[in-house]
This record gives structure tokens, C-alpha cells and sequence, in this order.
């Protein structure tokens, strides 16, 4: 049978398949990965700390008023606002009865309060001299007499030895102040206690910038 000249060659029909495939290939852009934009890293600021204070050292601006024993702040009759016991190494803390009566003040309730058996009271302070007034009461029962609790003190290089507090008062149950002038020259002020007879004890500190 004679074949037709418009029909085309069975062999051309995949030939042209092919090269349309590769021609269509070609125009494909090329697969790429996705480009991700790195993360900057910073390396954190180092952290700055003070160091702490040795322990038992209360830091405070002057004049500082500290009740020793106390729990809580106290408001003296004049205004002054006495912080509650800190600055001791060591020893025990007591409190009296709301009504022990203590003569020779007009401030009882500083006297009813007591830090004893400590070994030292420290605070810093600027450089200075100071007049530090250390606070006593004897109100132990059993403390009768003078002779019966007897001890030492060192306030910032003025040794203060055989401080008897009944006989420095006069009395139990009545307050007593000593007054002590200091030169603190490395920004510390130390008092050290030395026990004799009995617990050395005290009620209160007051530190005033000398005038």
C-alpha cells in the first residue's frame, strides 16, 4: 500500500519527545539550598559583685545607735532610731520583762534587751574619730553584787580591763554609760570582748562623730 507524504515517520515522534524534554530541562533553574543569615552571637558582659562584708560586720553611716538583743528597731525618747542587734561575733541574745523597771534613763527599754558571751562587735566606718558609748544595765538575777561578772574590753585600741558593770552603776537594774573616744584609721571599728567572770553583756552602742 502506498503511504501518504503528510504522514510522518513513526520514528520522528519520540526523537522530537526527547529533545523537547531536554531543551525544557535546560531552561530550569538549577535546585539551591536555602541560604539561611547566620545568628550573631555576643558574649555576655561579665557580672561585677561587691564582695559581702565579714560576717557579723555591720556597715552604717554614722552616728549609729544599735540596741544589743533586740529584735526590732526602736525609736529612743529623742528621735534616735536604734537598729536591731547585729555587728556581734558570737554570744547569745535575752530579752526582759516589759516592766523590769531601770533607773538613771529615760529610755528603759534599751536597757531590757542584751547581747552576752559575744566576742566582738565590728563596724565600718568611715575614717575618723568617734566617741563610742557603750550601754549597760546588770538585770541578771543572779548577779547580786559587784565582783560577780567581771570583764574586758578593747574599743578600737583603748583597753578597758576588770569592767565590773554592778559596780559601775552602782546597782542592778540601774543604767550605766561608758564613754570611750576612738581613731579609726582603717575603716573598722572593733571592740573585743574578754570574759573574766561571768559572760561579758551589754544593752546598747551608740558611735557619734567626734565634735
Amino acid at each position: 500500500m502506498r503511504r501518504s507524504k503528510n504522514s510522518p515517520s513513526c520514528w520522528l515522534v519520540p526523537f522530537i519527545s526527547a529533545m523537547a524534554a531536554v531543551l525544557f530541562a535546560g531552561c530550569q533553574s538549577p535546585k539551591t539550598s536555602p541560604v539561611t543569615t547566620p545568628v550573631p552571637t555576643t558574649t555576655p558582659p561579665p557580672v561585677v559583685t561587691t564582695p559581702a562584708a565579714p560576717s557579723g560586720t555591720v556597715t552604717v553611716t554614722p552616728p549609729v545607735y544599735i540596741d544589743a538583743g533586740a529584735s526590732e528597731s526602736y525609736t529612743d525618747s529623742v528621735g534616735n532610731v536604734w537598729l536591731a542587734d547585729e555587728g556581734f561575733d558570737g554570744g547569745d541574745t535575752t530579752e526582759r520583762a516589759s516592766d523590769l523597771q531601770i533607773t538613771n534613763t529615760t529610755d528603759p527599754a534599751i536597757f531590757r534587751t542584751e547581747h552576752f558571751g559575744m566576742n566582738t562587735f565590728s563596724c565600718k566606718l568611715p575614717n575618723g574619730k568617734y566617741t563610742v558609748k557603750l550601754l549597760f544595765a546588770e538585770t541578771y538575777d543572779d548577779i547580786t553584787g559587784p565582783g560577780q561578772r567581771v570583764f574586758s574590753m578593747n574599743v578600737g585600741g583603748q583597753e578597758i580591763d576588770d569592767f565590773d558593770v554592778f559596780a559601775k552603776a552602782g546597782g542592778g537594774d540601774t543604767a550605766y554609760v561608758e564613754t570611750v573616744d576612738v581613731d579609726v584609721t582603717d575603716g573598722t571599728l572593733v571592740i573585743t570582748f574578754t570574759a573574766k567572770t561571768q559572760n561579758p553583756a551589754i544593752n546598747g552602742i551608740e558611735i557619734l562623730p567626734a565634735s
